[in-house]
């Protein structure tokens, strides 16, 4: 984990190779949540988690952050694959264009920009208390259970409740 924080890309590919098994469920469970016709297959999105872990320069290192590496990698994995997703469906001429804000509010509700929407509900939640994001992306997007979420934060099932509870709550009286 140290030379992949590094940015060695060989590194990379090692990392891949050992948490194979485990990347795989975490995109088959990610997959699920996607439209029924999607494009991208589990392993699609595994080796596109390969090629963006590839090109990371480097990582720093939080001292505060008392989790092991493998707990890290696969919350680093779990982030960028929601990434992928999100950046995949978009239209391609907006993923290589800028859009501007009137023009991207004036479009009909449809998938990309439900997706859209979705990132802005949660970086406004996530300005309320950082600690509320996490909690719902690994929720929602990889199907984790309060007691994997603690485990994963490093905090009790209780504080899980509670910050999914505010969240859910607060997400429901924003959309409402």
């Amino acid at each position: 984990m140290i030379e992949f924080r590094a940015g060695n890309s060989e590194a990379a590919s090692q990392l891949v190779d050992l948490f194979y098994p485990e990347l795989r469920r975490l995109a088959s469970t990610r997959m699920l949540a996607e439209r029924a016709n999607h494009t991208w297959q589990p392993t699609v999105l595994v080796h596109e988690l390969f090629l963006e872990l590839t090109r990371v320069k480097s990582l720093p290192v939080d001292p505060a952050a008392n989790q092991d590496d493998r707990k890290a990698f696969l919350g680093l994995a779990g982030f960028l694959m929601k990434r992928l997703l999100v950046h995949h469906a978009r239209p391609l001429p907006q993923r290589v264009a800028k859009t501007e804000i009137t023009e991207a509010l004036t479009r009909t509700a449809d998938g990309e920009s439900c997706l859209v929407e979705i990132e802005d509900l949660l970086s406004r939640l996530e300005t309320i208390d950082p600690q509320l994001r996490p909690v719902v992306e690994m929720k929602v997007f990889e199907g984790l259970s309060r007691e994997e979420i603690a485990e994963r934060l490093g905090c009790s099932v209780r504080t899980v409740a509670r910050r999914w509870d505010f969240a859910r709550q607060w997400l429901q009286d924003t959309i409402a």
